[in-house]
């Protein structure tokens, strides 16, 4: 339509929100359907985070707030750094959004100008590239590969900065790969960027907590201290907390990084929702007792989802150090029919005939910058988990 801005043409809808809404659609047309697109929890939002909302209602804090986070949720996100990162910030070098989506959004429109370039390494969380379209800068993807497992390396790094880039987003452990960087790897990478001052780090740890094999979660600013200045460390709760539908993301920057952000935001949402602000205090300051339990569940449905994707004919499934996220090779069965005579050409063929034939849904690697692979979120319960995967063995097992 003539009217649209030039920008939305550049734009494409989420490849995972519309696997959802597909699967959806279908099951309420009474079809027997598996989603496994959606990264979302299936726990619910712990007790006593409901009850700080609740309370919060009735002693009604219902109203406006400060636009990027009250005082008290900024001094829970400054103690959470402190404590788990060893990150140290002041409240006004915090933000608050409405998800850390709205943070990442936030940011890469006060920063980028046209010509600047985004460093994102593939596979990616498929939002990233479209924001930074929308923010009038030019993503570029840094592949990476399945032997390194989807780590990207410093030579690939130092190969992809040029003096246009601005920012390399940075997501570990990653969705939708659910591969995360040791502290040695991290290392390695931040030597690159010291050499390098114009390029910022944007690091989204949203799965921070979710890590498994004993493996030790770092980020990048506690690693290399010379880079925090130059840093948006990223974080929210919506996975570990189980509390996506709450939308509060946060992050710590430098100050007039995080005032420009709050220009930004002051011009579009305004503030977070008030309820859900004060059940993320709750979330950061009460008990937490609950994240390692829920990290060994998670670390069940992935060694589960792993053994018998490795399986079944053709896949080619590695052991993920976090989030919960497996993201398979179909690379085999490029170019071979299926049971009902659907020619696989793309991993996007092979994502469609799988949600026709066998009713499960997974999203092709080519929306996350990689392929051909699909993404899987373990997200879900083990019996639902065991019944997809015996669905995909039987759909691979037809491919002829």
């Amino acid at each position: 339509m003539a009217f649209l801005a030039d920008s939305f043409a550049r734009v494409k809808p989420s490849a995972t929100i519309a696997v959802t809404n597909k699967a959806r659609e279908l099951k309420a047309a009474g079809r027997d359907v598996i989603g496994l697109g959606a990264g979302e929890p299936d726990f619910d939002t712990p007790k006593n985070i409901k009850q700080a909302a609740i309370k919060a209602i009735t002693d009604g804090k219902t109203k406006y707030t400060a636009v990027d986070g009250i005082p008290e949720l900024k001094q829970a996100i400054v103690d959470k750094f402190a404590r788990e990162n060893g990150l140290t910030y002041i409240p006004a070098e915090i933000t608050v959004g409405t998800g850390g989506k709205q943070v990442l959004y936030n940011a890469l429109m006060a920063t980028l100008n046209p010509g600047d370039e985004v460093l994102v390494p593939a596979p990616y969380w498929v939002s990233y590239p479209d924001m930074v379209l929308l923010g009038g800068g030019t993503p570029k993807a840094v592949e990476t590969k399945i032997e390194n497992g989807f780590n990207v390396t410093p030579e690939a790094l130092e190969a992809a900065i040029t003096p246009k880039t601005k920012w390399l987003i940075f997501n570990s452990p990653s969705n939708p790969s659910g591969a995360a960087y040791t502290r040695a790897e991290l290392a390695a990478i931040a030597k690159v960027l010291l050499k390098h001052p114009q390029v910022w780090v944007m690091t989204d740890d949203m799965y921070e907590h979710l890590v498994y094999d004993g493996f030790e979660f770092t980020t990048i600013a506690q690693v290399e201290p010379a880079l925090k200045d130059r840093t948006l460390t990223v974080n929210g709760v919506s996975k570990v907390y189980a509390m996506t539908g709450w939308r509060i993301g946060y992050a710590g920057g430098p100050t007039a990084l995080i005032k420009a952000m709050a220009k930004i935001q002051s011009q579009s949402t305004s503030n977070p929702c008030s309820v859900s602000q004060w059940a993320a205090v709750e979330a950061l300051t009460g008990t937490q007792d609950f994240i390692p339990k829920n990290a060994e569940i998670f670390k069940g449905r992935r060694d589960l989802v792993v053994s018998m994707l490795n399986q079944a004919r053709g896949l080619s499934c590695p052991t993920p150090e976090g989030a919960f996220y497996v993201y398979p090779s179909c690379a085999e069965l490029i170019g071979k029919t299926t049971a009902k005579g659907k020619k696989i050409e793309t991993d996007e063929d092979f994502v469609t005939a799988l949600l026709e034939e066998e009713g499960v849904a997974v999203v092709q690697g080519s929306a996350f910058g990689l392929g051909p692979n699909f993404r899987i979120s373990y997200a879900t319960s083990n019996e639902a988990l065991e019944e997809a995967c015996t669905r995909i063995q039987r759909f691979c097992g037809n491919i002829g």
